[in-house]
C-alpha cells in the first residue's frame, strides 16, 4: 500500500475557512477569512518524509461552507497508488473527508472503511480548523503570526496551542484574496504540501455534497451523532 499522510494532518488542512471574521483583519489569513462564506477549489497534494523524499502525491477537490461544513475529496496519482497486487480503479482509491456540521466522516476507499466521530471533538486540534472554523475558534486554538513574504506570496504561520494536535506548524501562502499554498508539518516529521487552483470565493455549494452516507458493505467505526 502507498504511504500516506496521517489522517489528522492530511485532512486538517481544510478547516480554517468556515467562520465569519468579526474583527478588523490583521494577518493575511484574517483578511482572507473576512467575508468568506464558502469556497470551492481544486488542489494538488505532495507528502514528503523528514528527509524530503516524496511519499505520496495526488489531487482533489475542496468544498467549504462556513461555519463548520466541508468536503475534501482526494485521489492519489496513478503511479503513487499502484500496490504490489495490482492497480485499483479510480473508484477504489483515495479518501473522502466530510464535516456535515455534526459529524466528521472519513472514508478510506481502499480499505472500504468509514470512521465517524463528533465534529467538535475531531476538529479542535487540526489544520482543517483553519478553513472552516469560526474566527473565535481559530484564535483560541492556534497562535497565528505573519511571516516574511517570499515566492510572490504573503505568508502566515499557524501553531496549535494544544500538544495533542496532529500537526506542529502550518504555513499558508496568499496572493491577494486567494489561498495559493499550504505547508503542514506533522508530529511524525512528514510535510504535506498543498497547492490550490481554480478557487472560487463564496461559491454556490450543493448541500448534498456536504452530506455523507456510508456506501453499502463498508465497515463503519464509531457512532454518528444526531
Amino acid at each position: 500500500m502507498m504511504a500516506r499522510a496521517p489522517l489528522g494532518t492530511l485532512w486538517a488542512i481544510l478547516t480554517v475557512a468556515t467562520a465569519g471574521a468579526a474583527t478588523v483583519p490583521g494577518t493575511a489569513l484574517d483578511r482572507y477569512l473576512n467575508g468568506l462564506n464558502s469556497l470551492s477549489a481544486a488542489f494538488t497534494q505532495t507528502v514528503r518524509d523528514s528527509h524530503g523524499a516524496q511519499l505520496d502525491a495526488g489531487s482533489g477537490q475542496l468544498l467549504v461552507q462556513r461555519p463548520g461544513k466541508f468536503r475534501w475529496d482526494y485521489a492519489p496519482n496513478a503511479a503513487a497508488a499502484k500496490p504490489a497486487g495490482g492497480t485499483p480503479s479510480d473508484a477504489e482509491r483515495g479518501e473522502v473527508l466530510v464535516a456535515d456540521g455534526t459529524n466528521l466522516w472519513f472514508y478510506d476507499r481502499e480499505l472500504s472503511q468509514v470512521t465517524v466521530k463528533p465534529v467538535e471533538s475531531a476538529l479542535s486540534s487540526t489544520p482543517i480548523m483553519l478553513l472552516s472554523g469560526s474566527a473565535e475558534q481559530l484564535h483560541e486554538s492556534f497562535d497565528i503570526s505573519a511571516e516574511a513574504a517570499h515566492d510572490g506570496l504573503d505568508w502566515v504561520a499557524v501553531k496549535p496551542r494544544s500538544d495533542q494536535s496532529d500537526f506542529t506548524r502550518a504555513e499558508l501562502g496568499f496572493a491577494g484574496d486567494r489561498l495559493e499554498r499550504m505547508v503542514v508539518n506533522d508530529r511524525l516529521g512528514q510535510t504535506v504540501e498543498l497547492d490550490f487552483s481554480h478557487s472560487e470565493r463564496n461559491a454556490r455549494i450543493d448541500a448534498k455534497a456536504l452530506h455523507f452516507q456510508p456506501p453499502a458493505g463498508v465497515d463503519v467505526i464509531g457512532t454518528p451523532q444526531g
